[in-house]
């Protein structure tokens, strides 16, 4: 599949030809939907916790006499029943992440890829490289691209000046290549891959 390449001011640099075994598959939504789980679920912080009886702080004693006094037999006031008490079967802090297999992830970010490909929604720049960590100046390059959602792929590092600039811009997100996930190349509109990007994603597919 061959794709033209635009530089920052969307002026012509040229084109490259993206590989079929990257881009040029048919998405399937049910290895997406697993591999956005597992992203979605890894991610969660599972510090939610209720205390049960057995760790409020009242005392044990009995608190009233067994018989005599119409009233309910108790025979602690930790229980859940009473203000204050225990929550029973509450939550607990704990880990949400699962397993998926390895090639599992590697495949459901090859059809991630693949989707963006098929429904036209890929651009292609020579590099993500700013003169001067101005915001002003990146989003005039943005409006040129007509970039308003989108999520930018960069190589082994990104610019420091054309990260400054564009971190401010609202709906542009910016990740060097070892950080794609298919999470947020679903979750954008547009996927802008330097060239860059595109031979780091080759070579780690190959």
């Amino acid at each position: 599949m061959k794709i033209d390449v635009k530089t920052l001011d969307a002026e012509d640099a040229g084109s490259v030809e993206l590989a079929d075994h990257i881009f040029g598959l048919e998405p399937r939504a049910d290895i997406l939907h697993r591999m956005v789980n597992w992203q979605l679920a890894k991610r969660r912080a599972g510090t939610h916790k209720a205390k049960d009886r057995g760790e409020v702080a009242y005392s044990t004693a009995k608190i009233y006499k067994q018989k005599g006094t119409g009233r309910a037999r108790h025979g602690s006031k930790k229980v859940g029943v009473f203000r204050g008490g225990g929550k029973a079967f509450g939550p607990v802090s704990r880990d949400h992440a699962h397993d998926l297999p390895k090639k599992v992830r590697a495949l459901a970010l090859k059809y991630a890829l693949s989707s963006k490909a098929r429904a036209e929604e890929v651009i292609v720049i020579d590099q993500a490289v700013s003169g001067e960590a101005k915001t002003k100046s990146i989003l005039a390059s943005f409006e040129k691209l007509g970039l308003k959602h989108a999520l930018i792929i960069g190589g082994t590092e990104i610019d420091v000046n054309f990260g400054l600039a564009a971190r401010n811009v609202h709906g542009i997100d910016v990740l060097p290549v070892q950080g794609i996930n298919v999470y947020d190349v679903l979750r954008c509109k547009q996927l802008v891959l330097t060239k860059a990007a595109i031979e780091a994603l080759e070579e780690r597919f190959k």
